[in-house]
């Protein structure tokens, strides 16, 4: 399978997906993206298409964690990272948007932590 056709089947998970998830004011969506890399996290509010907190593995706050980022435990640091981020902007309730992603290993590894740090959805 060329890398092509896996993102182009992984972007029409994603649209299949937002059909039913979306953010509102109340509840935003929480959204994420996994490289092989790195994970980049956000939460948006699709109503007035605004970001209202972000995170990433390649973050100065990230890498003073001292976390890989590219294993379940640097998953998990971000998932907390992102719901202190939140909370700090009064966001308690969020929705969850895998971004096409499976719900396995690091993308679950980020929406435990951030259930745990205080997020519900």
């Amino acid at each position: 399978m060329s890398n092509a056709s896996r993102q182009e089947a992984r972007a029409r998970r994603h649209w299949r997906l937002r059909r039913k998830v979306v953010g509102t004011a109340e509840r935003p969506r929480l959204a994420v993206f996994r490289s092989a890399q790195h994970m980049y996290v956000q939460v948006i509010d699709d109503t007035r298409h605004h970001t209202l907190a972000s995170a990433s593995t390649l973050s100065p706050a990230f890498r003073e964690t001292a976390q890989k980022t590219a294993n379940v435990a640097g998953a998990a640091a971000l998932g907390k990272m992102i719901a202190e981020k939140a909370l700090a902007v009064q966001i308690k309730k969020v929705v969850f948007d895998r971004g096409g992603f499976t719900f396995h290993g690091r993308v679950k590894a980020l929406a435990a932590a951030a259930r745990e740090a205080g997020l519900e959805f």
